[in-house]
């Protein structure tokens, strides 16, 4: 009995003699099966070669990137507070000195997972560090691994530390949610919007990989919760795509207005 990762995706299954048959992630129209198949590691194989590279993003803010790049390449988010350090979403590799540096660094009060596509290896992650891991009911469908450490949370907002909420938004998934920053004046939404690569703007998609937007009047409903929160930046959940530092939340209704509106209406508003 061993654990199984998905390559394309990086999501872990619970212990089975052999690979399973598919892996339900990739096979939803989200995602998709590459053209050379499914194929299948396991964690001593991943660990044997790669490992975890840390970077300072922002004060109290660190990201976790496996290198050489693994699955969809996203990369976590460690949020260090007063209160407690918080995991932001989670990868597929966690070796000895992942979890050495993070213990060094306080441990983990939590764990936050944006959507299914970043569920990766969360149920060893929470066992790890013997912390819950908050992952949306909504999603509850796409667990792989089901463990007591996983923590269900309901409603549209869950109260994590102090100045640290998540808030379900829905679109990408039903449960995709983002981790607002109050103290930071912060943003952390997984691919609930997504940095665009002119690091101007953002996307909203209900399929990134496949180009499938999400409707108008989702991206709208989206937007009237993300007027009410106070935020100056945005922190991608990949590397490439980085972060918008200043004045986000213009770049955000700038994005909105032109998902609706089309660019034209944003060119004749200027």
């Amino acid at each position: 009995m061993q654990q199984f990762i998905c390559e394309t995706c990086g999501l872990q299954y619970a212990p089975s003699e052999a690979p399973p048959d598919r892996c339900f992630i990739c096979d939803d129209d989200r995602q998709f099966v590459p053209p050379t198949g499914q194929r299948w590691t396991t964690p001593a194989q991943l660990a044997a070669g790669h490992s975890n590279a840390f970077h300072q993003l922002a004060p109290g803010l660190i990201s976790i990137t496996t290198v050489p790049r693994f699955g969809i390449g996203q990369r976590a988010l460690l949020v260090q507070t007063p209160a407690g350090n918080v995991l932001w979403d989670c990868i597929s590799l966690l070796d000895e000195a992942t979890t050495t540096i993070i213990r060094a660094l306080g441990g983990l009060k939590a764990i936050a997972i944006s959507h299914p596509h970043f569920y990766s290896a969360i149920a060893t992650w929470g066992r790890t560090f013997d912390c819950p891991v908050l992952v949306h009911e909504a999603d509850h469908e796409w667990v792989a691994e089901p463990d007591h450490h996983l923590d269900h949370w309901s409603g549209d907002t869950r109260e994590l530390l102090p100045g640290l909420t998540l808030h379900r938004l829905g679109g990408h998934y039903p449960g995709s949610s983002l981790l607002h920053w109050a103290e930071q004046r912060a943003l952390l939404p997984g691919d609930t919007l997504l940095v665009t690569p002119d690091r101007r703007h953002v996307a909203f998609m209900w399929s990134y990989p496949n180009y499938v937007p999400l409707p108008a009047a989702e991206v709208e409903r989206i937007g009237g919760r993300l007027a009410a929160l106070d935020f100056d930046a945005i922190y991608s959940p990949f590397a490439d795509r980085g972060e918008i530092r200043h004045d986000a939340k213009a770049a955000v209704a700038r994005s909105i207005e032109r998902h609706i509106h089309g660019p034209q209406a944003v060119e004749r508003r200027q």
